[in-house]
């Protein structure tokens, strides 16, 4: 028997919501319609207003949600949004997508080569197996997200795609390597629906209805006839004239947002790809037909990725700008189908580089000859991560802004007066015998007095003026309302490397180790005495570069880095990797020696005989394991020409590959060394080496786990680049500390090198101290804890150890609950890492807040670790900007009070700002403008309201001697005085000096009851 609860779904996410069910009442739907008759329409627009009101109005409750027709949804986030959705039902042979191999196993032969139509199906099992009767499905729809009923669950879930049934690597290669039998493409396809992100572009028509049906233009309507009664004809022309144009502007700026969304989905929404069907056969099918469980054959000339899919034979290199905001080419690689590894199960963001996203652009493919770069469906439509985006920006979360509220909270004020206003006029009229006409008109008269028709125009204007401002200083708005937001700002998170440093990465120079301790930096890798040595080999093959179009290609610092050797890479073509039966390995060698013309004969033999070792001195990359950010290190696999045994290359960050490497290679100063370099805000890179053993063949090689190739490595040294501060930056920060607005930085880059930066940047004075957070997860029988110390070098001479502060929870909590410029006068900031951060907030929730008020800063985070620090800051009551150049910020972007992307590629469609100048000053401009826009708004809503009511007072004062205000007398007033003031104070700018954060918006009751109380 069914639950009679309510219903969660989404539960634990962002989009959680509580669902009733209900039916249809035909009683209720009678006197709904006989109200809205006896009210003109207007119970219809108010149900239409009010969702919950509609279904409560017009259906019954029932306990049984599976026997509901209409739903009832309310979201469970601070909002509570109401929302209505109709159930369907259709008839499909299963209940679950991938109930299908199960149900038409009698037939089923494994990898999909089983018959091609349910009708065929049919006809086969009459007269020998069991008929199938289709059975009825509920669903809903909500949002591009089609809800399932489950009878198991008795809930309503969602089918996202091949994740759902929890496939491993492993099974993955056997079970789902060789495509769909389009019978089950078919079926499938009854869940997931067509394999497109459509994004409907409404009809003016549409458009305009629902527009008009917003309560201010009804409520503009109602005055506009009421004042043609009256025979007030200029006012209500000047009224009708205002709504109009506001109307086309906001019609032709959402018809325009619609188009532009429209138009950069569409461009990969449907292509042709080439699907396999059972082990042999590829056939040509549109993308639209794609369903999680196909295989598709990725071109060796590229793609637009119509899907999401998991790579699963070869190698592709990819362009994702699209989603993360870079631009770097990024190469993935075929899914791990053994080992440990293999037998994990697959997701998404685990495996992100072995998957393919949709509309990201596939540049080219590695492939082995007879068999092609094959990838696996594994999500379609809206859940793809594209589709997810594009479902953020169709319904995004209403803006919480107090400003808003309070505003909504005083009109509701104001039609409490004029209702009294309303019955003294009915009262006073029939005392003094004044006509039923003349009653009706002047008792609706006062309301539309006292509510101002125009104010949402003129609170527009601010808005609109402000945007405009911006526009001027390169700074893009997709969401108007939040220019406001931008005025109460006192919090500002930036990302480190491309926000307040260069992009780029200088080589500043080398430290190799030699005989188990550092030898003198080194400012030249390309030195000839350097050519064979495994420090310069690492440097030249542990890499992800590519070559495109002949020219190099891939991540900044790989290219710094392989630069800097002077070495060259050649890649094979396909007409090369054609005729090898393994794929053709990326060859790196050292640059040709030129022969010395002086004193040639002297030195011709040996001349002669370092031409030949360094021509022949060639290094082939036989396997990648790509950089990761969670293991935050990556590692190739070569063979040099003419060695029998393997060599395996690490790079990552320095604490990593000691970690990874024997003890005995280590120097012992290898602490200090990273120390000395961090502290100066290097960013070093760690290389190690091991030779592989000589029974590895190449075919083991590629089935290996990196797991038993990295491990037990000899230390090689240390890469020091630097990244140096934009000239900007450095002033905005110093103007945002002396406006009293908080700045932290959130980084994916090393602890010391965070702060180091901070320091040099203002961010952190050279007065204050830095305190470390580090958090250790629990481990066997001992429990979280957290170690606090400081960063700078307090050691004692004989043990060596780091200074260590103690820091209770109890002084934590009153600490962390003081003022801003009592942190400051304490003089001390904390730090954490992505991983302490993952502790504390998982086994010290309480800690949590109180922290996030006196950090500084966050280094080692991961991109959905930056977002909850936004959600974090947002608990405790900060309203967050983030600025970031769109890499790994889109999350936080999207998540912020005032996201304000650098980067003008197309991830920044998710920021509802975007600066045309790559450097933070476009953030004190963003608020200076939003302090503009949000006093003007605030100071044209005071003006009107007090306006109202001395226009009402005026007016109610004139019908108790039975007389009134002209129409020309309205109208001077109306015009000459309150619009021409309404929408000229918004054009004032903001001032050059931010001075100190505003807070009028939370203050809005407080101030706008003093023309209530003069009553």
């Amino acid at each position: 028997m069914e639950k009679k609860d309510v219903k969660i779904i989404n539960q634990g996410l962002e989009d959680e919501m509580e669902v009733w069910g209900y039916r249809p009442c035909p009683w209720k739907m009678v006197l709904v319609a006989v109200g809205a008759v006896c009210t003109g329409g207007l119970l219809f627009l108010v149900l239409y207003w009010l969702p919950e009101w509609g279904v409560r109005g017009t259906c019954t409750r029932t306990p049984f949600i599976r026997e509901s027709q209409t739903l009832l949804l309310r979201s469970t986030d601070e909002f509570r949004r109401w929302f209505r959705a109709k159930v369907h039902v259709m008839l499909a042979p299963g209940k679950r997508p991938f109930d299908g191999v199960d149900l038409l196993s009698p037939l089923h032969i494994p990898n999909g080569d089983s018959i091609h139509s349910f009708s065929a199906l049919q006809d086969e099992l009459q007269g020998k197996y069991i008929h199938i009767q289709p059975v009825q499905v509920c669903y809903f729809t909500h949002h591009s997200t089609k809800y399932y009923w489950n009878d198991l669950l008795q809930n309503f879930e969602v089918f996202k795609g091949l994740e759902d049934v929890r496939v491993t690597c492993s099974s993955i290669h056997t079970d789902h390597s060789s495509g769909l039998s389009k019978l089950l493409q078919d079926y499938r396809r009854l869940f997931f629906e067509v394999n497109e992100i459509a994004v409907k572009v409404p009809s003016v028509f549409k458009l305009l209805i629902k527009e008009v049906l917003n309560p201010f233009y009804i409520f503009q309507l109602f005055s506009v006839i009421l004042w043609s009664i009256e025979q007030y004809y200029y006012y209500a022309a000047a009224i009708v004239f205002m709504s109009v144009i506001s109307i086309a502007t906001s019609l032709y700026t959402v018809k325009k947002q619609y188009i532009m969304l429209h138009d950069m989905v569409a461009t990969h929404s449907i292509v042709r790809v080439s699907v396999c069907r059972g082990t042999l056969d590829v056939e040509e099918a549109m993308s639209t037909e794609l369903v999680p469980g196909d295989v598709i054959v990725i071109p060796s000339n590229g793609m637009i990725m119509p899907c999401d899919a998991v790579l699963v034979h070869g190698n592709c290199i990819v362009n994702e700008s699209m989603l993360t905001g870079e631009s770097v080419p990024v190469t993935k690689t075929s899914l791990p189908s053994s080992g440990e590894d293999g037998a994990g199960v697959y997701s998404i963001e685990e495996h992100k580089r072995h998957t393919l996203f949709c509309g990201t652009h596939i540049i080219q493919t590695r492939f082995y000859t007879g068999e092609l770069v094959k990838a696996v469906v594994v999500r379609t439509g809206f859940s793809t991560e594209k589709g997810q985006l594009v479902r953020s920006i169709l319904y995004p979360k209403p803006t919480d802004f107090k400003l808003y509220r309070d505003a909504y909270l005083f009109l509701l004020c104001l039609v409490g007066v004029a209702g009294i206003g309303f019955i003294y006029t009915i009262v006073l009229s029939i005392i003094n015998q004044v006509p039923a006409k003349t009653i009706v008109v002047e008792s609706l008269d006062i309301i539309t007095i006292t509510v101002p028709p125009a104010l949402p125009a003129a609170m527009t204007a601010g808005i609109v003026y402000a945007q405009r401002r911006l526009k001027r200083v390169g700074i893009f708005c997709i969401s108007p309302q939040r220019i406001n937001i931008c005025g109460q700002l006192n919090l500002v998170c930036f990302d480190k490397t491309g926000t307040l440093t260069e992009d780029g990465l200088d080589l500043w120079g080398i430290q190799r180790v030699e005989n188990g301790s550092f030898s003198p930096p080194e400012d030249d890798p390309a030195n000839e005495t350097l050519v064979r040595s495994s420090f310069v080999s690492c440097m030249a093959t542990c890499h992800s570069l590519t070559k495109l179009e002949g020219e190099l290609s891939g991540d900044p610092m790989d290219l710094k880095m392989f630069n800097a050797t002077g070495w060259i890479l050649e890649e094979p073509t396909e007409e090369e990797t054609a005729l090898h039966n393994p794929i053709m390995p990326t060859v790196v060698r050292p640059p040709k020696q030129v022969l010395p013309e002086v004193n040639q004969e002297v030195n011709l033999a040996q001349n002669m005989e370092l031409s030949e070792l360094t021509l022949s001195y060639e290094i082939g990359i036989v396997r990648q394991f790509p950089f990761s950010s969670a293991l935050q290190r990556m590692s190739v696999v070569v063979r040099k020409l003419g060695e029998k045994r393997m060599d395996a290359y690490l790079k990552g960050a320095p604490e990593v590959v000691a970690s990874l490497c024997a003890e005995d290679t280590i120097p012992e100063s290898f602490t200090e060394t990273l120390e000395f370099y961090t502290r100066q805000g290097f960013r070093v890179i760690a290389l190690a080496h091991r030779q592989l053993e000589a029974k590895l063949s190449w075919h083991k090689v590629q089935n290996l786990n990196r797991d038993l190739i990295e491990t037990n490595m000899e230390f090689l040294g240390l890469i020091i680049m630097q990244n140096k501060l934009k000239e900007e930056t450095s002033g905005v920060l110093k103007d945002l500390r002396r406006a009293n607005i908080r700045t932290v930085m959130v980084t994916g880059d090393n602890m010391l090198t965070a702060i180091s930066v901070a320091r040099d940047c203002g961010m952190i004075t050279p007065h204050e101290r830095v305190i470390v957070a580090d958090a250790t997860p629990p481990k066997d029988i001992h429990p979280a804890t957290i170690n606090w110390h400081y960063t700078e070098n307090h050691v004692t001479s004989k043990d060596n150890r780091v200074e260590s502060v103690e820091i209770s929870l109890e002084d934590l909590g009153h600490v962390a609950y003081g003022e801003q410029h009592k942190q400051q006068e304490q003089g001390y900031h904390f730090a954490m890492s992505g991983r302490s951060f993952a502790v504390i907030t998982e086994h010290f929730p309480d800690l949590v807040q109180k922290l996030a008020l006196h950090a500084t800063i966050f280094a080692r985070m991961a991109p959905d670790q930056k977002t909850q620090l936004v959600e974090v800051l947002q608990s405790v009551d900060y309203t967050v900007g983030m600025c970031g150049d769109g890499a790994n910020d889109c999350g936080a972007l999207k998540r912020a009070h005032s996201g304000i992307s650098l980067s003008e590629l197309e991830a920044s469609v998710a920021s509802p700002f975007t600066s045309s100048t790559a450097n933070i000053s476009c953030v004190p401009n963003l608020i200076r403008e939003g302090r503009a826009a949000l006093i003007t708004s605030f100071c044209v809503f005071k003006f009107m309201a007090l306006y109202s009511i001395i226009q009402y007072l005026s007016v109610t004062l004139l019908y108790s001697i039975l007389s009134n205000l002209g129409d020309f007398q309205f109208l001077f007033i109306d015009v000459a005085i309150i619009l021409i003031i309404a929408f000229t104070n918004p054009h004032l700018s903001g001032l050059p000096d931010l001075g100190l954060p505003l807070g009028p918006g939370p203050e809005l009751v407080r101030e706008m009851d003093a023309p209530l109380r003069c009553l």
